[in-house]
């Protein structure tokens, strides 16, 4: 088991939920990111994705889309991304931190090498959302051989064969995408989520984590009980930039 799901594991015997927010590493720039990170620990975040910026990040909605291109056009580099990931681990240990980015940034990098570097920073898993689990056999060995995660996706498009597949590679939790499309839009769970979230229990002994469209107390309160971590992203950062780190903060607090 690695670290992230045992964390997960402990975690859940003291809440009913965890929670995970982001960073877009760079935007609106570092030092912010730093700040945002020090709030996201006070207020109780157990997961913070760290998401190395891309210029063309297929899974992401028109937000994060700009400001990835915002944080590359203003010079942020993936040595800075690794660097504030080993900061931010050893200043926060009770944050599971995790990279998220697009393949094409770990394999310019060099798929070893992006694995050991991100378990040297202290980084506890890795979501690569444009990683096919039938090409993920280098990345799934380097993250074994350095013990980091390799967190992967569930769509309610999946098959529960390919589930299957997808869980006998994945650690640490399995990201379930609340619906089709890209982040950002809200999501309004009801019946056939529930079914949803069933179909992915059915498949996979890791926790569950249910993002895109989380964007209010009531979002969560309807996943109590049926997954095991609420994903809540794009609504935290508009808050971060629209009105500060305090309202993030609050923001986040909102959501429990």
């Amino acid at each position: 088991m690695t670290q992230i799901e045992q964390n997960i594991r402990n975690d859940l015997k003291k809440k009913d939920i965890l929670l995970v927010s982001h960073v877009v590493l760079g935007y609106p720039d570092l030092n912010v990111c730093l700040e945002s990170v020090k709030e996201m620990s006070k207020v109780g975040v157990d997961i913070v994705e760290l998401q190395i910026p891309f210029s063309d990040p297929q899974a992401d909605g028109p937000f994060f889309t700009k400001a990835q291109q915002d944080s590359i056009k203003n010079g942020v580099k993936v040595s800075q991304c690794f660097d504030f990931a080993s900061k931010v681990c050893k200043s926060h240990p009770e944050i599971n931190f995790v990279f998220m980015t697009y393949l094409n940034i770990a394999y310019k990098y060099g798929i070893d090498n992006f694995v050991k570097d991100a378990a040297e920073a202290g980084v506890r898993g890795i979501i690569l959302p444009d990683l096919p689990v039938e090409e993920s056999d280098e990345y799934v060995e380097a993250c074994d051989k350095y013990g980091i995660a390799p967190i992967f996706m569930f769509t309610p498009l999946t098959t529960e064969e390919r589930m299957r597949k997808i869980s006998e590679k994945a650690k640490g939790f399995v990201y379930c995408q609340a619906r089709i499309g890209v982040t950002g839009a809200h999501t309004k769970f009801g019946e056939e989520e529930e079914k949803y979230i069933s179909k992915c229990r059915r498949n996979t002994n890791l926790p569950i984590a249910m993002g895109f469209g989380i964007q209010e107390k009531e979002d969560v309160d309807f996943l109590k009980g049926k997954v095991d971590i609420a994903i809540c992203c794009t609504q935290a950062i508009k808050a971060l930039v629209k009105d500060g780190v305090d309202a993030m903060g609050k923001f986040l607090v909102s959501l429990r």
